[in-house]
């Protein structure tokens, strides 16, 4: 089987998957925690974009959901009215984007996943194939997870593994001891 077919079977997938598995692993770590882990900091060392938790998690859903919109020439929602101290609020969102990513991942035409597109993103203009913006957002999400673990760490609230090769993804399991 050639290696692009095994990716486009397993690799799209799996990062689904798991990334599902991690936004519910961190919605449950959240409520145990209570959602004054929202106001975090991330530090004085940000783009400025973003300074707290709950406004980093508001932008992963954000750029899955925009990311939908912008291959299917949509207008792009104003996620900012999405509460970033509302854990229910955020992740209803992030729900929202996933279950129209997963449309798209349906209904799109085979044929267009590798034709460019020309995006504006901020006070740029981007060329990008549909298949690189889906690929893009699913990885984009799992960096913005391990910088919120490594918040959490800071302030003292350590985790369980939530790396690829622990999750229930393409089976096996972690027995401790």
């Amino acid at each position: 089987m050639p290696i692009n077919l095994i990716l486009n079977n397993l690799g799209l997938d799996a990062l689904l998957e798991y990334t599902e598995w991690e936004r519910q692993l961190w919605l449950e770590r959240i409520r145990k925690h209570g959602s004054d882990v929202l106001k975090l900091s991330l530090g004085p060392n940000g783009d400025g974009r973003f300074t707290i938790v709950g406004e980093l998690i508001r932008h992963i859903f954000s750029a899955e959901k925009r990311y939908v919109e912008r291959i299917t020439g949509r207008s792009l929602t104003d996620t900012s009215l999405i509460p970033a101290d509302n854990v229910e609020a955020l992740f209803q969102s992030g729900q929202e984007s996933r279950n129209e990513l997963k449309d798209l991942l349906q209904t799109f035409p085979g044929q267009d996943w590798d034709k460019l597109q020309e995006l504006k993103l901020m006070n740029s203009t981007l060329t990008a194939s549909p298949k690189k913006l889906v690929v893009h957002a699913l990885i984009h999400e799992i960096r913005h997870w391990a910088q919120i673990g490594t918040i959490f760490r800071m302030n003292g609230l350590g985790g369980e593994f939530h790396d690829f090769l622990f999750s229930p993804v393409l089976g096996g399991e972690l027995r401790r001891g």
